[in-house]
């Protein structure tokens, strides 16, 4: 049986005192995870040299920052932060799942 296919609900994950992580796909070109956060739960304001990153938010909401912008994103929301540049959650405003990508994974 292969890796290929993962059921996120079953990676999903929610921690009291911090964001639920998970790691889906760990591959040479391509990292995917899953983040699961509890309302009022951040994610610091961070960057990735030289690597693009994608939250696709699959269920709740939460303040999500790119550069110098932040904007409440919901279900089927897809934030895109470039390599280098600055980005995290702000604030979860709801039990929130977001699926991540990061090309080229971190090392």
């Amino acid at each position: 049986m292969s890796d290929y296919f993962t059921q996120i609900a079953d990676a999903v994950s929610f921690g009291a005192d911090r964001p639920g992580k998970a790691d889906l796909f760990a591959g040479r070109h391509l990292f995917v995870g899953l983040n699961c956060f509890e309302p009022g739960q951040r994610q610091r304001v961070h960057t990735h040299a030289g690597a693009d990153k994608f939250y696709l938010i699959v269920s709740g909401r939460a303040h999500m920052t790119v550069g110098d912008e932040t904007r409440v994103a919901g279900p089927g929301t897809l934030v895109w932060a470039p390599a280098d540049v600055p980005h995290g959650v702000a604030e979860a405003l709801e039990r929130t799942v977001m699926l991540v990508g990061i090309a080229p994974p971190p090392l």
